[in-house]
């Protein structure tokens, strides 16, 4: 199961997103919003990323104007791993090296098509694990406060 939010400018992304989804039958939640009508970003990314914390989904994808405003708020949720991509390569190495569990974009940079292709390379590519676990277990470790050196 895909978590999804957006804010407003967001919104329209985050339904050619569903659409890719569709296609791919990949289940989704849509953690709003569903209106054109301005609201703040924080609450709905959120939203998707205690989802993912909690495993209600696996994963997230989050949209807002930029990607930016609404990957911090998600990422200030204990267990985030979200990243804001505008390229397939970076997308494909935040899962293969960094195990990111939500993907972040901005609807005024990418546009529909390249946000999908965005979110498919995201989808169907895999964490490589090995030297890299090391990495994202010193990262969980900065979350919890400690010391990684």
């Amino acid at each position: 199961m895909i978590a999804l939010a957006s804010d407003h400018v967001g919104r329209t992304l985050k339904e050619e997103i569903k659409t890719l989804l569709d296609e791919m039958g990949l289940a989704y939640q849509d953690f709003g919003t569903d209106s054109d009508e301005r609201v703040d970003y924080p609450i709905y990314g959120a939203r998707a990323a205690r989802a993912v914390a909690s495993r209600v989904c696996d994963r997230g994808i989050i949209c807002c104007g930029t990607g930016v405003g609404i990957s911090l708020a998600a990422n200030k949720i204990h267990g985030i791993r979200c990243v804001v991509c505008s390229d397939c390569y970076s997308a494909a190495l935040s899962r293969q090296h960094n195990d990111t569990n939500m993907l972040s974009m901005g609807s005024r940079v990418v546009g529909a098509d390249l946000g999908k292709m965005i979110a498919r390379m995201w989808l169907t590519t895999a964490f490589e694990g090995g030297r890299h676990q090391r990495r994202v277990e010193q990262i969980a470790a900065l979350e919890e406060g400690k010391a990684i050196e």
